[in-house]
């Protein structure tokens, strides 16, 4: 399994998304020193988890939702995380 589908899965199960839309930037930031750590990813999430949430504690759990990979794939995370209402 790819490391986007791993993602995709692991936001999935945890968040239950009623949108999720992934890209990997990591071809963008090729000979950036970290891009050899890991690659580079933007996630726009759509989900009634973050209701009366701030966009600190949204992010939290979206980096909780992949706190495995962060350690041994994903180098950097854009976070675009919203409610329904925010859509």
């Amino acid at each position: 399994m790819s490391l986007l589908a791993e993602i995709e899965t692991l936001l999935r199960d945890r968040l239950a998304p009623s949108e999720l839309v992934l890209r990997d930037d990591s071809a963008q930031h090729a000979g950036h020193a970290g891009a050899r750590e890991g690659g580079h990813y933007h996630a726009f999430i759509v989900s009634e988890r973050f209701r009366n949430l701030p966009r600190v504690a949204r992010h939290r759990l979206v980096y909780d939702a992949l706190a495995e990979l962060m350690k041994r794939g994903i180098h950097a995370l854009a976070i675009d995380a919203r409610t329904p209402e925010e859509r």
